[in-house]
């Protein structure tokens, strides 16, 4: 799998990356010529080593060292990866920058021999998810992810490229081992029994009886047909609330790794399908009714404020500029009620898989009380299904909404 690897490839340490970027004149407009470096590894994810530098007299200048391994790293060697995914995250990075710089870290270099890249250290922000998980409101947000994800989805598809140059994107971005991991986590493992699967005890009977629902099967199998086929746009492939640095003016959206060409709604639906999450973590979270409806309903609003942001800067920046003799409006209706659709589809497979499968997510697992966390992870797992059953019937993001918020955990399950 990694036939290609430089022989000049090596693990960075905190001790050898500092000579590292000495090494690299692209970084000189950071730090000066032999001044005191720190470094630490800050790397909390599952595939990558991750440095931060900082300049010891002045830690405002500081860079990011994002290096590939050649395995996975949540699992160790036994699962290889191709380190080609930091010339592919990289080379996204540098396209969402093109794009939307205002939401895009800078990207400073590439190295192929050593597999990393380095970027602008977001040093002033944190990860969404920690913040959303202590009720911090980002009043910013909505505007921002929908303008990022209109001009990055929008700007990168059929509609906008011509039919060459989108193709050779399509080249440019296959993403084989990557999306495979995509494939088996979200769409094939959370439901049969795979040892892989990281769910406790508690939620077992919700989720053998998922497992059984072949209804509920045939359409995952759906989702996953369109993610594999679909090369709509370019699309992040893991826009998650931990892939968003952010504070309360400003939003970054991090970690490409997994960009390939797929279904624009697998985008949509990774970022409304994490605060549909994160809603169902303060069923037990917050304990207050009037606090939990409270911020449930700015989570909510963020959900229906964000579509609407996508939809009209999508119409400013690609539907304002296509032939409307070939693409009259009602075909653009029509495509943006089929985005919604997938998004409601497709993010309700990634809900599901955040519960049951592999590298769930904070907001539900870091719950210290099993029955609280069977609680939360039941409500989870009710508006993934939901959404994925209903969604050729929603129309608006407000029935999408409404849709999930009808559901209700069924912990302890009743059978």
């Amino acid at each position: 799998m990694n036939e290609d690897i430089s022989p000049n490839y090596r693990p960075l340490t905190p001790d050898t990356v500092i000579d590292y970027i000495r090494s690299r004149p692209e970084l000189d407009e950071v730090f000066h010529p032999d001044e005191a470096l720190a470094a630490e590894e800050v790397g909390d994810g599952n595939l990558n080593l991750v440095f931060k530098i900082w300049a010891e007299a002045d830690r405002e200048r500081t860079v990011v060292i994002k290096q590939a391994l050649p395995y996975l790293r949540l699992v160790g060697g036994d699962w290889p990866l191709p380190v080609d995914r930091a010339r592919i995250e990289s080379q996204a990075l540098l396209l969402e920058y093109q794009l939307v710089p205002q939401h895009t870290p800078r990207v400073y270099f590439y190295d192929p021999d050593m597999s990393l890249f380095a970027m602008q250290n977001l040093n002033h922000h944190i990860i969404m998810r920690k913040g959303l998980i202590q009720r911090v409101r980002y009043p910013h947000f909505a505007e921002h992810i929908g303008l990022f994800m209109a001009r990055t989805l929008g700007e990168t598809s059929d509609l906008v490229l011509d039919y060459s140059t989108k193709k050779q994107k399509v080249i440019e971005f296959t993403n084989i081992e990557l999306c495979k991991i995509t494939e088996d986590l979200v769409f094939t493992e959370p439901y049969r029994y795979t040892e892989r699967n990281g769910y406790h005890a508690e939620l077992n009977p919700q989720v053998r009886a998922l497992q059984a629902d072949e209804a509920l099967r045939v359409e995952v199998a759906r989702m996953k047909e369109k993610f594999m086929t679909h090369a709509q746009a370019l699309v992040h492939g893991d826009l998650h609330t931990g892939s968003i640095m952010i504070n309360a003016t400003d939003t970054y959206v991090i970690d490409p790794e997994f960009a390939f060409y797929g279904p624009m709604g697998f985008d949509v639906g990774a970022v409304i399908g994490n605060l549909f999450l994160n809603y169902a973590a303060h069923e037990v979270r917050t304990t207050d009714p009037d606090q939990r409806a409270d911020f449930r309903k700015y989570l909510t609003d963020t959900v229906i404020d964000l579509w609407h942001v996508f939809v009209r800067e999508f119409q400013r920046y690609v539907w304002d500029h296509v032939d409307s003799v070939n693409m009259p409006k009602g075909y653009q209706e029509n495509y943006m009620v089929r985005v919604l659709q997938d998004s409601a589809g497709l993010g309700a497979c990634k809900m599901m898989r955040r519960v049951i499968g592999l590298a769930g997510v904070e907001d539900i697992r870091g719950i210290e009380d099993v029955h609280e966390r069977a609680i939360a992870g039941s409500l989870g797992l009710n508006i993934g299904q939901a959404l994925i059953m209903q969604r050729e019937q929603i129309r608006t993001i407000e029935e999408l909404v409404e849709v999930a918020t009808a559901c209700k955990p069924t912990y302890p399950w009743k059978g």
